[in-house]
Formats: C-alpha cells, structure tokens, sequence
C-alpha cells in the first residue's frame, strides 16, 4: 500500500554507502587530512530549499553545464524511531572533487532533491537489499543500484547513527547514492522507477536569467 508523502522534517543524505563507491574512494582514505576510513556514517543534509516534488521542474544555473543526478531511497523515521517506510529520491548535485565533505553551494542548491510521489509502507518490505533502482534519461537507462550492496544495510544505517544523532519523526535518512553517477543538463527528463515503488520523474530547465 502507498500512501502521500510529503517531507515534514529534515533530509539527510549518506555518502560512501555503496561498496563500489567506498572502493572507489578507499585510496584517498588514508591521505590527509583524514588518514583513515570513516569510522562512522558521513552525513550531510539536503536543506528545505533543495526540495522538488515529482513531475516538477529543477533549475539548473546558467553557470553550471551539467549536473550529478544522485537516485536513492529515503528511509522516513517513525514516531518510535524505528522506520515508517521508503521513497524515491533524485539527489541533484553540482559535481566537485570531494566527496569527504561536500560543500553547501554544490549539494544545497533550490530544488536540488527530487522526491517521489508517494511513501511505500516499511510493512510492505520483507528485506531492503532487494531494492533494485533504475534512472533513465531521456528514455535511456543510464544507471541501476543494487541495494544489496550497500556497506550499511537500512537497518544498520540506521543504528549507526542513531548512535550519535537523535531521529525525529518524519526526518529522512538517505541509504545513498551509487558510484558512477549519471550526468544531465538542462533539457533532459529524470525518470527513477524501483519495482514497488511510485516513480519519481523531474525535468531539468535552465534557470531564467
């Protein structure tokens, strides 16, 4: 069963959460000023201005030639902490070299966060590794996700950090974003489908002068 989701507290993404990411990503780990893999999650918040609903336009500035579309799921908290349900999530970014400490201006620009049109009830899903996201541009997939690949499963995620950070209800918990991120411009249609989810569609216009 899918019932209106509308965001009602704050939105978190998570980045590193993809084995091939991590991968990715492992020899700069030990570099500095870092010296060692993150023991704990990486967070970063997508602010109330970066938020788009489904089938709505996303502004891309004049200045910027491309952008990073970034699929995920959103785990949506419940009143006891524990999780609601799931929904589809466009996390839009300007791309940039680091991924250890995003930047607010190339993460939190308006609109960058589509969200999907409905919440699929956490009773509904037996195991969240077996999400299966696919993102398509202009028609033609460009990229799929496994969830069983994630370094921290939902439930994981979610207890990670809940050690070191309170969750409210209705806050949202990116599980993150993959590796090999597609790229899109203005004039190009998002479209992000998952097997038992409501997909989620944007269009990218670019910003008026």
């Amino acid at each position: 069963m899918t019932t209106t989701f509308l965001p009602s507290g704050t939105v978190y993404g998570t980045l590193l959460n993809f084995r091939a990411e991590f991968d990715a990503l492992a020899p700069q780990m030990t570099q500095p000023p870092y010296k060692a893999p993150p023991q704990a999650p990486v967070l970063y918040v997508k602010t109330a201005n970066t938020w788009s609903p489904h089938d709505s336009a996303i502004a891309v500035p004049a200045s910027v030639p491309e952008v990073e579309i970034g699929a995920s799921i959103g785990m949506v908290i419940g009143a006891e902490g524990d999780i609601e349900g799931f929904v589809l999530m466009n996390d839009l970014s300007i791309p940039h070299a680091s991924f250890f400490r995003p930047p607010v201006k190339f993460k939190c620009v308006d609109g960058f966060l589509g969200i999907g049109p409905a919440l699929r009830d956490a009773q509904s899903v037996a195991d969240p590794a077996d999400f299966h996201v696919e993102v398509r541009i202009n028609g033609a997939l460009k990229q799929s996700l496994d969830f069983s690949t994630l370094v921290r499963p939902a439930a994981q995620l979610l207890a990670d950090v809940s050690e070191f950070m309170t969750l409210a209800h209705g806050d949202v918990l990116l599980l993150g974003c993959g590796a090999g991120r597609p790229l899109a411009r203005a004039g190009d249609r998002i479209d992000i489908s998952a097997p038992g989810f409501e997909p989620l569609h944007n269009t990218l216009v670019q910003e008026a002068a």
